[in-house]
C-alpha cells in the first residue's frame, strides 16, 4: 500500500477545515425551492449574527422588474424579468427576458430577450416563474406561456413553445407562476393546456409525452413524490389536488379543492404520508395517502390559523410553519393541524404578506426574506420564533431567492443583489 505524504495530508486537512478551493463547497440552488424543491438548503456555516450594517454586498446588478426568483448554479445566477421600454418613465415593455450573470461578479453573461404581451395580465409587472436549471441547460416558462430551453452557457436556444399558440393554452388573470419540474427525460408544466392542465415535454426535444387533467390552470408549481412504489407528480389546480403518474400523465387520486378567485398558489409538501396545500381563502387540506398509489383521502382541514398565499411552509420533526394571512407566522402539528404558535414579527401583516423561508441544514435554524426585502436569522421550534438577526438588502419583493456557496441573491423591481452570508459580527 502506498503512503500518503504527511504534507499532502496537512494541505487536504487545511482544505476541509478553511473552505479553500477544492475543499466540499455548499449546495446550488438550481430550481425553485432549492436543490431539493422543499425549502431545504445544506450550507456553509452561517455566524448567529451579522454584522450591524448587515451581511456584506459582493455586488449589484441592473434588473427589469418581476416575480421571478432566482437559481444559481455551476457558477451562473438565472433569474427572468421584464425590461423597461423607458426605465426613466418606467413604462413597461412588451418582452419578456431572460437573464444570465456571473455569480462571482454579477457581470452579464447573457440574455435572451423575446416578445410578450401583457395586455390580459393583472399585476403585470413581469415574469412570475424561476428558471430551473439541470444537466446544462436552463427551462423557463413565462407569464403569458413562452416556454425556453437555452444552453445554460451560452444562452443559446435549443427548443421554444408558445403554449398559447401552439397548445391553446388559457393564461389565468394573474399570468402562468409555476416553474418547470424535471423528471428523467420530461420536462413537466403547469400550463393550462386544454386537457392537459399538466405537460410533459421531452425536455430534449421540447416533443409532447403526455397530457393530465383538464382544470384550468391556477399558479403553484407542482411537485414529485415517490410513494407505494411510484413516482408521482403532485399538483394543485384551482378545482384539485391531483396525484399523476409522472412517467405517462395517469391520474391516480384527485381530491376536490375549488379555490376562490382561482389563487392556488403555494407549493405543496409531503411529509410523513401526508400531502399538505395552503390556500388563502380556504386554508390548508392535509391529505393521507393510503397503502396503495391510487388510495387518498382527507387527514383534516384547517381555516383559521393555517392560511397561507405564496410561500409554502417548511416541515421538519412532525411540526410546520406557515405564514398566515393574518396571524404572522403560525407553528403547527402535522397529524391533526393544531396551532401551536403564532408571531406576527417576521413580516410586516398587509392584504398579501409574504415571507420567503429556508432551512439552514438539518438544525431548526431557517433564514428568511421578507416582502420588504429584510434577510433574517431565525430559529424555529415548536416552542416558537427566535430572530437572531435581520439586514435590508433589497426593496419590497415577492421574489424568492437563492442560496449558494456562501452567498445569498435576491432581487426587486430594479436589481439583483448577492451577499455574503458567513461574516461574523465582530
Amino acid at each position: 500500500m502506498r503512503l500518503v505524504p504527511k504534507r499532502v495530508l496537512m494541505i487536504l486537512t487545511l482544505w476541509l477545515l478553511l473552505g479553500l478551493p477544492g475543499a466540499s463547497r455548499a449546495e446550488d440552488w438550481p430550481r425553485w425551492r432549492g436543490p431539493r424543491g422543499d425549502g431545504t438548503w445544506k450550507g456553509p456555516a452561517i455566524p448567529p449574527k451579522w454584522p450591524p450594517q448587515g451581511p456584506p454586498v459582493v455586488w449589484k446588478q441592473q434588473l427589469g422588474p418581476g416575480y421571478s426568483g432566482i437559481t444559481e448554479a455551476e457558477g451562473r445566477v438565472f433569474t427572468l424579468d421584464r425590461p423597461w421600454q423607458d426605465a426613466a418613465q418606467k413604462t413597461p415593455g412588451d418582452a419578456e427576458r431572460i437573464v444570465c450573470l456571473d455569480a462571482a461578479t454579477g457581470a452579464l453573461l447573457w440574455q435572451h430577450r423575446y416578445s410578450a404581451n401583457y395586455e390580459k395580465v393583472d399585476y403585470g409587472k413581469g415574469p412570475r416563474c424561476t428558471p430551473t436549471m439541470h444537466d446544462g441547460r436552463v427551462y423557463t416558462l413565462g407569464a403569458v406561456g413562452h416556454v425556453h430551453c437555452l444552453e445554460a452557457a451560452s444562452g443559446r436556444e435549443i427548443w421554444s413553445l408558445d403554449l398559447v399558440k401552439e397548445k391553446r393554452a388559457k393564461i389565468p388573470e394573474w399570468g402562468l407562476a409555476a416553474s418547470p419540474v424535471i423528471q428523467g427525460d420530461l420536462v413537466i408544466l403547469h400550463g393550462g393546456v386544454p386537457g392537459a392542465c399538466y405537460l410533459g415535454l421531452n425536455r430534449f426535444t421540447g416533443q409532447e409525452i403526455w397530457r393530465a387533467g383538464d382544470d384550468p390552470a391556477g399558479y403553484a408549481t407542482p411537485i414529485l413524490i415517490d410513494h407505494a412504489g411510484v413516482r408521482q407528480l403532485v399538483g394543485w389546480t384551482p378545482l384539485h389536488v391531483l396525484g399523476i403518474r409522472a412517467t405517462d400523465g395517469k391520474i391516480l387520486w384527485k381530491i376536490p379543492y375549488k379555490v376562490t378567485y382561482g389563487v392556488s398558489i403555494a407549493t405543496p409538501i409531503f411529509q410523513d404520508g401526508v400531502v399538505l396545500v395552503c390556500g388563502y381563502w380556504e386554508g390548508s387540506k392535509a391529505i393521507q395517502l393510503g397503502a396503495q398509489p391510487d388510495q387518498a383521502e382527507i387527514l383534516w382541514e384547517e381555516n383559521t390559523f393555517l392560511r397561507g398565499l405564496m410561500d409554502p411552509p417548511l416541515y421538519r420533526d412532525g411540526y410546520g410553519y406557515l405564514l398566515d394571512k393574518q396571524h404572522g407566522l403560525v407553528g403547527f402539528s402535522l397529524k391533526d393541524g393544531k396551532k401551536l404558535w403564532m408571531d406576527g414579527r417576521l413580516t410586516p401583516r398587509g392584504r398579501n404578506p409574504q415571507v420567503s423561508l429556508v432551512w439552514l441544514g438539518e438544525s431548526q435554524r431557517a433564514i428568511a426574506l421578507n416582502e420588504k426585502g429584510e434577510l433574517t436569522l431565525l430559529e424555529l421550534t415548536p416552542r416558537g420564533l427566535t430572530e437572531h438577526s435581520r439586514a435590508k438588502i433589497v426593496g419590497d419583493t415577492w421574489a424568492h431567492p437563492a442560496y449558494a456557496g456562501e452567498f445569498a441573491y435576491a432581487r426587486d423591481d430594479e436589481q439583483i443583489v448577492c451577499v455574503k452570508l458567513t461574516a461574523p459580527n465582530p
